[in-house]
């Protein structure tokens, strides 16, 4: 059985936890790529660039692909509890950044693990959690003559459609759910005259 759906947040949130005269700020994103994160990071070291700590983690897709970072934390007392909150959710493509004001008070390892924790929490708390599906983008080049029997499957399938460029020569782009990947491009390869091209998973 193909797992083609997932759980992710719908747009940034944050949140606040105060402790002991400590500041925790927390920031939840919904990201799908490394080059996503580090510019929220440049963006978050500037912003707050007079912070003591500035700890995340985050999850991408669905082979758990994960990183975490205490910045300076004791080890394992902010990363891991950040990331914690996004597993026990199970929630995936997402980065929380928790950035941290010293008060002056000393919290120990458990304090330390109980802030971001509920740090991590808060941010999530205000975030509205969205399924989505995986989905799989093709390109089609075909000649004029066989747009129709092309059209007619993409308009079947209810697919989506976008970069059409229609001449002699003819290609356009689709979308396709993963689980419903075969059985389209079984029916699409089976007209003459056209090629298909897998692009990429989004």
């Amino acid at each position: 059985m193909i797992i083609d759906t997932y759980k992710t947040i719908k747009s940034p949130s944050s949140g606040i936890y105060k402790e002991k005269g400590s500041k925790f700020l927390s920031f939840a994103y919904p990201v799908y790529s490394e080059e996503e994160f580090k510019k929220i990071r440049k963006n978050i070291g500037k912003e707050f660039h007079d912070a003591r700590h500035r700890c995340f983690a985050f999850r991408l897709g669905l082979d758990n692909y994960y990183r975490m970072n205490d910045d300076g934390e004791p080890s394992g007392t902010a990363g891991k509890p950040i990331y914690g909150q996004i597993l026990s959710r199970d929630l995936t493509n997402v980065l929380i950044f928790v950035v941290r004001y010293f008060g002056g008070t000393l919290l120990g390892t458990s304090g330390l693990i109980r802030s971001y924790k509920e740090s991590a929490a808060e941010a999530l708390n205000h975030a509205e959690v969205v399924t989505k599906t995986i989905d799989e983008i093709y390109k089609i080049s075909f000649n004029y003559g066989a747009m129709s029997n092309i059209m007619r499957i993409l308009k079947e399938e209810n697919l989506e459609q976008f970069d059409q460029y229609f001449t002699q020569d003819c290609e356009l782009k689709f979308k396709v759910r993963k689980k419903n990947a075969v059985n389209v491009l079984g029916k699409i390869n089976q007209l003459p005259g056209l090629k298909t091209e897998y692009l990429k998973t989004v």
